[in-house]
């Protein structure tokens, strides 16, 4: 089991970026996604980016996630 230092060390920082590109096994797509810090964060929000064409922007940080096939 990796420890919480090896753990912190995965993870990214959430609204980091103002763009991300996101597969299909990262569905369903949340805001801030789980492998984010979720301390320093908004609220999570879950975004429908397949009905929405494959890019969506997020309500609250406003960061762009592009679906990719």
């Amino acid at each position: 089991m990796p420890t919480p230092q090896a753990r912190s060390q995965q993870l990214i920082q959430p609204n980091a970026e103002h763009r991300y590109q996101v597969n299909p096994a990262d569905l369903p797509l949340s805001c801030p996604m789980p492998g984010m810090y979720l301390w320093n964060s908004h609220p999570r929000v879950f975004l429908p980016i397949e009905a929405a064409g494959g890019t969506i922007k997020c309500p609250y940080c406003s960061a762009t996630y592009h679906l990719v096939r």
